[in-house]
Order: structure tokens, then C-alpha cells, then sequence
């Protein structure tokens, strides 16, 4: 924790440092020149290039100990939290902070610096990736490993699975999000009460959400976006792809290493906000509970190849959304593939127009994923009071519900031959329309 450079020494500057966050008060250089000539004259490899390595930093305590000087040790061990019994203390490890049921808990600035220095310091190779060992080894101060296999299929990696920086951050902002008491622990161990006051400077409640709802404005920058759908519709395949992973990478990855989150950062009007990603099971029971009715943006998920699936959605929109402020987006998975006709009374279109709800988006991912629908879950998470027509102007999509549109038109076409008058006449106008949408759209980008 000490070592800031992480050059396995100490050298001035840092044994500086630590004299004053143990005893409060400076040491004078003499003083400590003399010190190294203490461990010097008494041991090897005591100090190397004029800073202490670890085996004269413990000489020094072994010497204090034995000159009687016992509190000046347990000076320093109680300076970073620990007991009489040597135990890290419960208000070291979880200091108060307040949590309001409609509040949400992200990085301040102040915990994304500190945790970025932690990242660069066990970079060794500066390559921008935590490799096993680096990753060891910056959670070597900590008593386990505080994530699983999984995180690797949670977050942004390199080619070699090893976690990215953005990676990185973005697992700090999910944790902090689901387990707020997780990461305050996990800071201090990782040291952040030797440079900061305390681990509740590293935390930003977050207002309640009711007053971000009158107040039509959010300072969030982390939003929940839970993921619905019938069994084998592609929620898995949405997931990974809000890491940038197609359908062919995803063939590679073992199953039993996949997660039911993913985070990343979106881009949401030119701002930098993280969308989070939780595949919902509701194939037990189609009811759910208040955890998985707490999101700032419901996507339900449909598969274009599966008759009955768009059903499964309109029955969960009808049962646990019609009513509340949530914003919701259909999504039409597997798009890469033939669609068919969906057993329902209404095409997802209309449903959408009837309900006043943005038209269904497209999603495919065998090769290239439509990253739209994520930028679209994270506008709608942040600006839930915007109207369905500013959604569709101002968020980068593709105009397939025209498309889908002029696909209907067509086939009435060809089970009524006499109006094709009208019918061509409205053709030409949503064409019109559609190309003015189109040139707003990308005078916009």
C-alpha cells in the first residue's frame, strides 16, 4: 500500500508519506538518513538505490520492538485499522453511509482516480490490461479474490480475456451499484483510507429517483436496464453484445462462465453514462418480484423466428409495466434470420403504436451487432419523461420500423389489387417521411 510506485522500495518521498500518516508529524531528512545507515550497518540488502526494500522496513519494527519501543508498531498497525487482536476493525472496513430506498450508489470522482492509480500501479507492462498475475497481485492486499470467472463475460477484456481498464472501472461502477458495502470494504484493503479520510468520500448517493422523475433531470451516470423475454429468444446474445461480442465469438466461451450482467458505457446525448445489463428469469413463473421491477429501463426481448414469443412479452408489459413510470423498449431479436408472422392480434408495431411506446428496434449479432438499441435503453433510462417521437428523432437508429411499415403495406397489396392507388399514394408519403427523419437523424450525429 505504501510502495506507490510499486518498485518493491520505499524511497523518501513514500517513507515521507507514511511518517505522517502514522505519527502526524514530518520526519526530517537527517533523521532519516540515519535510519538507513541503522539498517545499513545491520543488515544486507536492507536498502537499495537509497530507498528501503521490505526487509528493512521489517528490521526497523523487529528493532523497535526490541529497544522496547513497542507502541510505536502498534502506532503504525493501528493507522491502518488494525486491533489489539491484529484484526482490521468494522468501522475501518465499513464506515456509515446513508442509502435511501430510492437512491442508487456510484463512484465519486475522487474513488475513479484512486482506483485508476491502483490499476496503472499493477500495470506493469502499461499495456492498458490486468494480466492473472497483475491481477493477483493487485488484490494481494485483500483476504480473497473479489470476483469470480465470470467478470470476464461481465465487462470489456482484450483478446485474451484479461480485463481492459474500461473494463475495470465499469466492474467498480457494478459492484457499487448491486453491493455498495462490497466495495467499501474492498477499498480498504486496497488502501484507500492511507491516502483519503475515509471510503464514504469515494461514494456518491445518488437523489431519489420519485424527485429525478418531478424534477425531469438525473445527475446519474450508472442506470439499470432489466432484460425480458421467453426462453432462447437471444438475451444471452444482447448481453455479450453490449461488450462487442457477435454470436461467433460467443460460440467460444463456456456456458457455466456467462453472466447475468453486463456493463458498459454508452454515449447518451454526447455524455458518458454506464448501461447496466440483467438478464431477468421469469420461466417459472411470469410474476416478478420488487427487485426485478427495480430498473430505469425495462427491454423486452422478443426472437422474430419464434411465433410466440412476441406474446410472452405483451403479457409481461401488460401485467408489470402498463402502469408504471418505467420506461420500455420491444426489441426484435435474431433479425439476421427470416422473420415470421407473430401469434398475436396485433403486429409488435402496432402494438407499440397503440401503447404509445417507441416502435420495436432491431437487433442482430451474428457478425455486426446494432449497438443502437443500447444507446437507445441508455437515453430512455436517463431521459424517462422524454416523448416517443423525441426518442425516435434524436437517438441514433436505423428506420426499420418504416421498413416494417412498408413490409405490411405490401402484403395487403397483394390481397387487394384495387387499392393500389391509395396504397402507392401512401407509400410515397412515408417515404417523404421517412427521409425527413432520416436527414434530422444525421444532422444530428
Amino acid at each position: 500500500i505504501c510502495d506507490l510506485d510499486n518498485d518493491h522500495l520505499l524511497n523518501d518521498d513514500e517513507v515521507h508519506l507514511f511518517q505522517r500518516k502514522c505519527f502526524n508529524a514530518p520526519l526530517h531528512q537527517q533523521a532519516l538518513d540515519d535510519v538507513k545507515s541503522i539498517v545499513k550497518r545491520n543488515i544486507t540488502d536492507g536498502v537499495k538505490d537509497n530507498a528501503l526494500t521490505l526487509k528493512g522496513f521489517l528490521f526497523l519494527h523487529t528493532l523497535f520492538i526490541q529497544r522496547g519501543r513497542h507502541e510505536t508498531t502498534w502506532t503504525v498497525m493501528r493507522a491502518f485499522g488494525y486491533d489489539d487482536r491484529l484484526q482490521l476493525t468494522r468501522d475501518f472496513l465499513y464506515p456509515k453511509i446513508m442509502v435511501g430506498s430510492g437512491s442508487t450508489t456510484e463512484l465519486t470522482l475522487q474513488g475513479i482516480q484512486f482506483l485508476k492509480m491502483v490499476f496503472n500501479k499493477y500495470d506493469e507492462d502499461s499495456d492498458g490490461c490486468l494480466s492473472p498475475p497483475e491481477l493477483q497481485n493487485l488484490f494481494s492486499t485483500c483476504p480473497v479474490m473479489p470476483w469470480g470467472q465470470d467478470v470476464n463475460n461481465t465487462v470489456c477484456t482484450n483478446p485474451n480475456g484479461w480485463i481492459t481498464s474500461q473494463g475495470y472501472l465499469a466492474q467498480w461502477a457494478l459492484t457499487t451499484l448491486l453491493d455498495v458495502p462490497r466495495t467499501i470494504e474492498f477499498l480498504a484493503y486496497l488502501g484507500y483510507q492511507y491516502l483519503h479520510d475515509s471510503q464514504v468520500s469515494a461514494i456518491q448517493v445518488t437523489r431519489d429517483k420519485k424527485i429525478d422523475l418531478d424534477k425531469k433531470h438525473t445527475s446519474r451516470n450508472v442506470f439499470r436496464c432489466h432484460v425480458l423475454g421467453a426462453k432462447s429468444v437471444g438475451k444471452t446474445s444482447l448481453l455479450q453484445g453490449h461488450l462487442g461480442r457477435n454470436l461467433r465469438y460467443l460460440a467460444t466461451l463456456e456456458k457455466e462462465h456467462l453472466s447475468t450482467f453486463t456493463i458498459n458505457t454508452v454515449q447518451v446525448y454526447g455524455q458518458e453514462k454506464y448501461l447496466m445489463l440483467h438478464e431477468v428469469d421469469v420461466v417459472v413463473s411470469d410474476m416478478l418480484n420488487p427487485t426485478e421491477m427495480n430498473c430505469d429501463v425495462a427491454c423486452l426481448l422478443y426472437d422474430v423466428t419464434n411465433p410466440r414469443s412476441f406474446e410472452f412479452c405483451t403479457k409481461m408489459y401488460l401485467k408489470h409495466f402498463i402502469d408504471s413510470r418505467i420506461p420500455v423498449l420491444f426489441v426484435a431479436g435474431k433479425t439476421e434470420y427470416p422473420a415470421v408472422r407473430q401469434d398475436f392480434e396485433m403486429t409488435p408495431a402496432q402494438f407499440c403504436q397503440k401503447f404509445k411506446l417507441p416502435p420495436p428496434e432491431d437487433f442482430a449479432c451474428l457478425d455486426k451487432i446494432n449497438k443502437d438499441v443500447y444507446i437507445k435503453l441508455a437515453t430512455m433510462a436517463a431521459y424517462p419523461n422524454l416523448k416517443r417521437l423525441v426518442h425516435m428523432l434524436l437517438v441514433r437508429q436505423n428506420p426499420l420500423w418504416l421498413e416494417e411499415k412498408i413490409r405490411h403495406v405490401r402484403d395487403v397489396v397483394l390481397q387487394n389489387d384495387r387499392l393500389f392507388m391509395k396504397i402507392g399514394v401512401g407509400l410515397a408519403m412515408a417515404s417523404v417521411f421517412g427521409f425527413i427523419v432520416y436527414r434530422i437523424t444525421k444532422a444530428l450525429r
